[in-house]
This record gives C-alpha cells, structure tokens and sequence, in this order.
C-alpha cells in the first residue's frame, strides 16, 4: 500500500472512532434525526444545531471521502476481456503436465478388462 493510502487508513480508523464516540454522546431527543424530522415549528424542523450535531456531520462527510478515498487508492485493475491469451497458457501448463505424468487411468483400464479372444488364442 502506498503512503498515502496508509494516511487515509489512519485516518478513517480515526474518524471512525471518532464518530462512535460522537454518537454515543448524543442526547437521544436531539441529533441528526432533529435536522428532518418535525420537531420544530419550521418547514423542515429544527435549524438550531448543536455543537455535537454539527461536528458528527462533518465526521460523516470525513467518513464517506476518506472511504471512497480508500476505495478508489485499492481497487484492482480492470480484468482482461480477451481471455484467449490466458486460455493458450493454461493449455500449454496442462500439455506439458500430461507428458511429464504417465496416464494412470489408462493402465488401470486395461488391468480391468478381461483379455480380448484374439489375445488368449495367440
């Protein structure tokens, strides 16, 4: 991993922790959930946002660009469309396998079958 996506893994450990501690701190009446909902007698409820609400909003936002931060640093490159090529080597691993071994199933084969007529009247 890189030195920037090691930063960014420290830093969402932190957040996260942070943010944990955040919520539990929070009176349960009041919040996040007071921002939406009804409980004040503006349109769309109450604006007077405490210290704790506002510094876990801005911990979420931390939250999702340290993700997709981390999302975009760690993502595997694209899987290659043209699998003839992979194809070819594996048939070329499974040549060279089959005749470094001796066919087994052939032998046991014929170890089981009864001898041919032709074979006994020679």
């Amino acid at each position: 991993m890189s030195t920037i996506g090691v930063i960014l893994l420290v830093a969402f450990v932190i957040v996260c922790i942070l943010l944990v501690l955040l919520v539990l701190v929070q009176n349960e009446e009041g919040g996040m959930g007071g921002l939406l909902s009804g409980a004040g007698t503006a349109a769309f409820g109450s604006h007077s946002a405490g210290v704790l609400t506002k510094t876990t909003f801005v911990l979420v936002i931390f939250f999702f660009v340290t993700s997709f931060g981390l999302a975009l640093i760690n993502k595997k490159p694209a899987a290659v469309k043209d699998l003839s090529a992979a194809a070819t080597v594996e048939q070329q691993a499974a040549t060279e396998n089959a005749g470094s071994q001796s066919e087994w199933w052939k032998d046991s084969d014929s170890a089981g079958k009864a001898p041919s007529p032709e074979a006994s009247t020679k």
